[in-house]
């Protein structure tokens, strides 16, 4: 009995966080927040959809774009920079995705500057407005790597830096 009691003590927890991750489905890029949410952007293993998702260990709030089909790639936009040189060359790794959904623009970030050595990822919220809203992610919870998008259907975007 106890021995079941450890088991569900640790299989319990993974099923909340399962609903972010199908059996045919790996991550790209993930992190949490300092509220306790979850962002996964997630692919078909076999390339067929991409997929953002958000919300609580209990439920997933926002799934972009809702249908999982070959077009889900065409819906997102990649823009990366790499600087190397450390800091007396102001070396820097800028990770940017791009979507919107209900008039509602999104950019997903990680970041890294050598001048400070400084390390950010998170998300930014537009409204029709222009109002910002930033979601701050735990940059210590992050797995993957955006960089991965470069090889993918992603629409690629030019900084211009």
């Amino acid at each position: 009995m106890k021995k079941l009691v450890i088991i569900f003590a640790f299989l319990f927890p993974l099923t909340f966080w399962a609903q972010y991750l199908l059996p045919n489905e790996e991550v790209i890029y993930s992190f949490e927040t300092k509220n306790g949410k979850k962002m996964s952007l997630v692919k078909d293993k076999t390339n067929t959809y991409i997929q953002y998702r958000f919300g609580t260990k209990a439920k997933v709030e926002m799934e972009f774009p809702a249908e999982r089909t070959k077009e889900s790639w065409k819906k997102f936009t990649y823009n990366s920079y790499h600087r190397g040189g450390g800091k007396q060359n102001a070396g820097m790794d800028l990770n940017y995705l791009f979507f919107k959904n209900n008039n509602y623009k999104y950019l997903i970030f990680k970041t890294y500057h050598a001048e400070d050595e400084s390390f950010s990822t998170g998300i930014i919220i537009t409204d029709t407005k222009g109002k910002e809203t930033e979601i701050t992610g735990l940059y210590k919870t992050h797995k993957g790597c955006m960089c991965y998008l470069d090889d993918t259907e992603v629409k690629k975007e030019d900084f211009g830096l």
